[in-house]
Parts: structure tokens; sequence; C-alpha cells
């Protein structure tokens, strides 16, 4: 089965590897991708309880039509006993922590090359995604995402970021500014889908203030912590009626002055050219394979 677009993947939700009731609210969320995590939010002493739990998981993310995606620990601890046992349960995607090197990306290729062929999986289907942590992270984007084609997205850290940029953490999410402006910009220019960092309080309103600047800033897609921020985050992700009704003004408008042999055209007071024209075209269509617009007959 072919995955959802990149740009089409809202929301990615993190739940602890070992909890089954946290699996089960991961579950019946609205979050579009779920990652079940054996990293920070596992405990070493149950690693291996969660391993035993993923095979299960995946199988009902199947069933419910969701992204599966296991967050392993780096390679040289239990990343290998990890992998073994997501490979095992065949996920979509493999996230990997504190990536900050094309070369770690080159040696989760080269064991989930491994792991395709011993399980006689289709060879490249299944996604690496670094989780970009460190500030390091945020400006070898490009070099990872060269490593393997595999990547096809990269996500943003948060708390572990604010971190290593000794930086005060906060709900207006201020100390992470520059990096979130940066990554995005890494991340297009690797010509791969960024994922934004998720928002770690509480409350929705917060969420929602937080996607709602990432959205004007590029993003299409961000990840959480919380199951009950999905919802709310997948509507600031989809393009709305007013926004629909806008694009396809602009569409019309500038199609109607090309055919009348004009460079652009006046459209609800903004004058529109070739960019903004593309880009109302980019939101028909992303509206359109989230089910948000009818397909075009």
């Amino acid at each position: 089965m072919a995955l959802p677009d990149p740009d089409i993947r809202r929301t990615w939700l993190f739940g602890p590897g070992a909890d089954r009731a946290a699996h089960a609210k991961m579950l019946e969320s609205d979050a579009d991708a779920l990652i079940v995590d054996l990293e920070d939010f596992t405990p070493p002493a149950r690693r291996g309880e969660a391993r035993g739990l993923l095979d299960g998981f995946v199988k009902e993310c199947r069933r419910r039509q969701r992204l599966a995606a296991i967050r392993i620990n780096a390679l040289e601890t239990d990343g290998l006993l990890d992998l073994a046992a997501a490979m095992t349960a065949r996920p979509d995607v493999v996230a990997y922590p504190m990536s900050d090197r094309a070369a770690q990306m080159h040696a989760l290729d080269a064991a989930i090359s491994h792991w395709e062929n011993q399980l006689d999986l289709d060879k490249g289907s299944t996604e690496i995604l670094p989780v970009c942590e460190t500030a390091l992270g945020v400006i070898e984007v490009r070099a990872m995402a060269a490593a393997s084609s595999r990547v096809r997205c990269a996500l943003l850290g948060a708390e572990d970021l604010a971190n290593d940029l000794c930086a005060e953490r906060g709900a207006d999410g201020l100390e992470l500014e520059y990096a979130r402006k940066r990554f995005i910009v890494e991340a297009r220019a690797a010509n791969i889908e960024p994922i934004d960092a998720p928002y770690t309080f509480s409350d929705v309103g917060g969420a929602v203030r937080e996607a709602t600047l990432s959205r004007r800033l590029g993003y299409r897609s961000k990840s959480l912590v919380l199951p009950e921020h999905a919802k709310c985050l997948n509507d600031v992700f989809t393009p709305g009626a007013g926004e629909i009704a806008h694009a396809d003004a602009i569409v019309a408008g500038f199609d109607a002055a090309r055919s009348r042999g004009e460079d652009r055209a006046l459209v609800n007071g903004l004058w529109v050219e070739v960019p903004t024209y593309r880009n109302a075209c980019r939101l028909l269509g992303r509206a359109r394979r989230l089910g948000a617009l009818p397909s075009a007959p």
C-alpha cells in the first residue's frame, strides 16, 4: 500500500512504548501518524516490554489507516535491538533520535536494508525520519536528506533542542523561533517535508496558536505529545472553506487574465502574479488530497 504524501501527514503523535493504555489513546486520536517511542518515552528497564508490543500496535495502525512509526534508540546503544523488533513489526517509518550527521542515516539505511531483505519486504519501502533535536541537527538537514532516499521528512525537536541551545523554555516558543525558521528553509532546500516541533504544554489554545504561526511560516505538519491536541491541529493544517474559495478566485481570475494576454490579475484587491497563482493551485490540490475539496471531474 502506498504511503500518503508527506505534505498531508498533518499530525505526528509521540507516545510511550510500554504503555498499552497510552497506545489505545493514540489510536483513538485523530493524529495522522503515530510514533511509538522506545527512546525517552520508555525507561530502559521497560524497553524489552515495549518491543513486544510493536507488532500489535503496527497492525492496529494499519487497520485504522494510520501511518505507523517507531522511534528507536541510537544504533550504538539499544538501537539494533529496537530495530530488529521494529522491522519485524513492519512499520512505515523508523524515526531516529538526535539526528545530526549523514553517517547516522547511512548506517540506519544499511541496517533497514538488511531487515527488508531478511523479511522479504519491498526494497526501500521503510522511511527514515530524522528527529533533529540539537543545534547541529538543525543545520545538517540537507546532508542527512542527501544521505538516504528513505528520508522524505524531518522533525524538529523542542525540549532537547532548547536544552542544547541553553535556552529557557516557554509556552510562547520564542526560544525556538530562529531554529523553527532555519529548519524549514533547510528542509525545503533539501526537498523534504519539515515537521514542526511539538507543543509540549497542555493548553489547546497555545497549541493552536503555535501551529497557526508554523503554518504561516510554511509548515504543513506538526508533531505533538498530547492526543487531545490532534483534532485541532489537523484543523489548522487543513485548508478551510474561506481559503479554498479565495484560492479558487485567484486561479480563475489569473487564468482569465492570461487568456486575455494579460500578465497578471486583480483579485479581491490583490495583484496576482505567477508565484501567487502557483501557491493557490498547490493549496487546492492539497485540499483535494485531504478530502476538504471534491476531486476534479
